[in-house]
């Protein structure tokens, strides 16, 4: 059995996004060819209240979805579906805009350290005007296993006979939180044409032989059916993101994201003049 292989090693950046909010871009274009169907991770968080409070007002989607996965802290969310609630600690919204959302991503304050993880998936054509949905996974929803000095936490996908909660509508996803202690081995098996991606964020993390270290991310080959992460030494976080590449046209425009320019164009003219939402 072949196994995935890191084919590119790529360091995060700090970047402001929100209204002020001092964050980690892990990726976002021009990397996203190599992570079709993925379109954009964010790293967010921060022991300073001032780098995250003014957090993310009101603002709108289309054309995407987007997964927001709290590992610390709270975050309050609004949106034009008349979903209102705290996004806390384990925490998983799982936000599919498709023909227009609107909403707010709030932090709020905290004792501890506000940490969380945000993925943009791309949709594909046939699906970019479809019905907005908003699903919230509350942390006992989000299965815990554990197998060879490794715990796996699942939001998408199966594991070790375990299956996660947020199956997909449109683009096959896994997504899977990864805690390895010295020793500890990940293994897996995935359909060979599957885009996978992994992202530490504690410690190291081996492929082969070569080493994935904090705030790296690596995209892996696309040649073989399973891939195998090791720690490198002492404990090791990461996510492991796979998903079936979509292969068409990706025009962005910030949270717009389309198959053209000109349907981006037409988004924000619907949404400056109150014809977004359908």
């Amino acid at each position: 059995m072949k196994t995935r292989k890191i084919k590119e090693l790529f360091e995060s950046h700090t970047v402001l996004e929100g209204a002020g909010v001092r964050l980690n871009r892990v990726f976002a274009q021009p990397e996203v060819p190599k992570f079709d169907p993925f379109l954009l991770l964010d790293d967010f968080g921060s022991d300073n209240p001032d780098d995250y409070m003014k957090g993310f007002p009101w603002h709108p989607h289309r054309g995407i979805e987007t997964v927001t996965y709290m590992k610390s802290g709270k975050v309050e969310h609004q949106d034009s579906l008349g979903n209102k609630g705290v996004i806390r600690a384990g925490d998983v919204q799982w936000m599919t805009a498709g023909s227009g959302i609107v909403h707010q991503e709030m932090p709020q304050p905290t004792e501890t350290t506000l940490k969380g993880l945000q993925l943009w998936i791309n949709l594909p054509k046939e699906n970019k005007m479809s019905q907005p949905r908003y699903r919230g996974l509350e942390k006992k929803d989000i299965p815990e296993t554990n197998k060879e000095n490794c715990s796996v936490k699942i939001i998408a996908g199966e594991w070790n006979g375990v299956q996660g909660p947020a199956q997909h509508l449109h683009v096959d996803v896994r997504y899977f939180d990864i805690a390895l202690a010295e020793g500890g081995v990940f293994f897996y098996s995935i359909p060979k044409h599957f885009t996978v991606f992994v992202y530490v964020y504690e410690g190291s993390v081996l492929i082969g032989n070569d080493a994935i270290v904090d705030s790296q991310y690596a995209a892996l080959t696309n040649e073989g059916n399973s891939l195998e992460l090791r720690s490198k030494e002492g404990r090791a976080q990461c996510i492991l993101v796979a998903g079936e590449p979509i292969g068409e046209p990706i025009a962005w425009g910030g949270p717009i994201v389309m198959n053209t320019d000109a349907e981006v164009q037409q988004a924000f003219w619907e949404f400056q003049n109150n014809e977004f939402i359908k």
